[in-house]
């Protein structure tokens, strides 16, 4: 153990929680609105960097890079699919989600969304939805939470469920007393810290590598990118749940203008492209300098150790705070985003039947961040979760097979229905679910499968369905005329 990293670790804890007690004093008298998306007044910094720090948890420090020093370049094609895809969401879903949100009656969360794009008084794709979110974020939650406890475990010695422990009190307290404003910010500098980690770290192992380090890894077809087609399709296939994520996406609809929209734009995506290079080459130069380490791949601890050989305790502990800023800054929106899913979508229309208070809407979303939280922790503390990669790709599938064809025909299609929204959720979550549990063996990931039935069934639910009244497509026209401002 150092005692350096101890104490930086200590200090970084701290911070964190001080954010969240900052904006909860300061917020106190906070709305639904604000608690859950900010009163849509994040800048284009907060903004982007939030998105990409709510989707880059620890799975891109630890996860990914471990998975291509494993088993070569073949993984590289998820880092080119997320980029591809994160792109592709900025550019052409966010303009149009941020003001269709808006036009849609104010949603403030993406259930709430599809139900108003359509003017339904249904609450039936709401509870689908909530469903959806709650079994996805759990799992997604483990994922951090068992990163956390691994890397506590490694620096400190702490028992590593003791560790999942003291992770999530902190990231519960702060999640629980600022809520989407404490969330964002403390996102924002974990996102600026994870970028500085990255660059560092892989520049230095490279500048230190013994001659002749490439011809040291004798593994077969470890350099080949192209040996198997499930690698590439696979991995091209991750960029599919950037369009119906709801934890990033959410960060569209909180930007205050679509001109500060595009300044998010630029820099989101430039983030996203250099944080995920550099994990692939972590993952490449961390097999040159460490070698192959049963350890190490069954922990995903490859940034890890070479953090900790490379540089002096004070630094090392300053740059693996950057798995805990990764780990934390998507636990803490995964858990809003489900929080705020369950007391908008099912509490106040279901149970409630429209007469939540403001406070007590608050509330509700403050309990729902406990109770998610706890059940993330049994999942994490269970030796037969899976890896923190594996956690993250169940639930990446999910959301993205879920959400993602609806979202978006919602966004480019007049045509699209209620029912054919509704449909398309709940074939693509199914279909997805199914293919994991009996067609893994095939080495497709799941993700595509359950993204193309989703959206097979909306459209043709759509054309069999009767078409949308004159007021849903004037409130299309009208948002589109909004994003095109």
């Amino acid at each position: 153990m150092r005692l350096e990293e101890v104490s930086v670790f200590i200090i970084y804890l701290i911070f964190m929680l001080g954010v969240g007690v900052w904006f909860f004093l300061r917020e106190r008298n906070q709305t639904e609105k604000g608690y859950f998306l900010g009163d849509r007044k994040m800048g284009p910094w907060v903004a982007a960097l939030s998105a990409g720090a709510s989707d880059m948890s620890a799975w891109v420090l630890m996860g990914l890079p471990t998975s291509i020093y494993a088993l070569g370049l073949g993984q590289v094609w998820i880092s080119v699919g997320l980029a591809i895809g994160y792109s592709l969401s900025w550019i052409y879903e966010a303009p149009r989600l941020r003001t269709f949100s808006i036009a849609a009656n104010d949603s403030i969360t993406v259930p709430q969304y599809l139900t108003n794009r359509f003017l339904s008084k249904s609450r039936t794709l709401q509870l689908i939805s909530a469903v959806v979110f709650l079994i996805a974020y759990t799992i997604y939650s483990a994922s951090s939470i068992k990163a956390c406890g691994t890397l506590f475990n490694t620096v400190t010695g702490i028992d590593t469920t003791v560790a999942m422990y003291l992770a999530a009190v902190i990231v519960i307290s702060y999640t629980f007393l600022g809520g989407f404003s404490a969330v964002s910010w403390t996102d924002f500098f974990q996102g600026m810290l994870v970028l500085c980690a990255m660059l560092l770290v892989p520049i230095a192992a490279a500048m230190m590598l013994e001659p002749g380090a490439f011809g040291s890894i004798n593994t077969p077809h470890y350099w080949d990118p192209f040996a198997s087609w499930q690698d590439i399709v696979s991995g091209l296939g991750w960029g599919l749940g950037y369009f119906g994520m709801p934890h990033i996406i959410i960060r569209f609809m909180s930007i205050n203008s679509q001109k500060e929209l595009r300044k998010s734009a630029k820099i989101g995506i430039s983030w996203t492209l250099i944080i995920l290079t550099f994990a692939a080459l972590v993952g490449v130069i961390g097999r040159m300098f460490i070698g192959l380490d049963a350890e190490v791949e069954k922990n995903s601890l490859v940034f890890v150790v070479m953090t900790r050989r490379i540089f002096p305790g004070v630094v090392s502990g300053i740059l693996l705070s950057a798995v805990l800023a990764a780990a934390m800054s998507t636990a803490d929106s995964q858990l809003l985003a489900a929080a705020s899913a369950f007391a908008s979508d099912v509490y106040r229309p279901v149970i409630r039947h429209e007469h939540a208070s403001e406070r007590e809407m608050i509330w509700i979303g403050r309990i729902i961040v406990l109770v998610i939280a706890i059940v993330a922790l049994m999942i994490a503390a269970n030796p037969n979760a899976g890896s923190i990669m594996a956690l993250v790709s169940n639930a990446w599938g999910v959301f993205g097979a879920a959400f993602g064809p609806a979202i978006m025909l919602s966004l480019f299609w007049k045509r699209f229905t209620f029912a054919g929204a509704a449909c398309g959720i709940f074939t693509g979550a199914v279909v997805d679910i199914v293919w994991l549990l009996y067609m893994s063996h095939t080495g497709v990931y799941e993700i595509i499968p359950g993204f193309a039935a989703g959206f097979i069934v909306a459209v043709l639910v759509s054309f069999l369905s009767p078409k949308p009244s004159k007021e849903v497509e004037e409130l299309f026209d009208k948002a589109l005329a909004m994003s095109n401002e």
